[in-house]
């Protein structure tokens, strides 16, 4: 005999693991670690502060 099979109990069962599969995907896609943030914010706020030495300042006369 065959067992039987709920099929809107297997219909969930089906869309968890397919959500699953694509969260994990976005994880290793996007997912960084706490280390990686925190340089990624130290580069851009280094490279700001390089920046600010070759602004122009309008209130001098030219």
């Amino acid at each position: 005999m065959a067992d039987i099979v709920n099929l809107r109990e297997a219909r969930k069962r089906k869309a968890r693991a397919e959500r699953e599969r694509t969260a994990e995907a976005n994880r290793l896609k996007f997912g960084r670690s706490k280390a990686e943030k925190k340089h990624s914010l130290l580069e851009k706020a280094r490279g700001e502060r390089a920046h600010d030495g070759h602004r122009r300042d309008d209130d001098e006369p030219a």
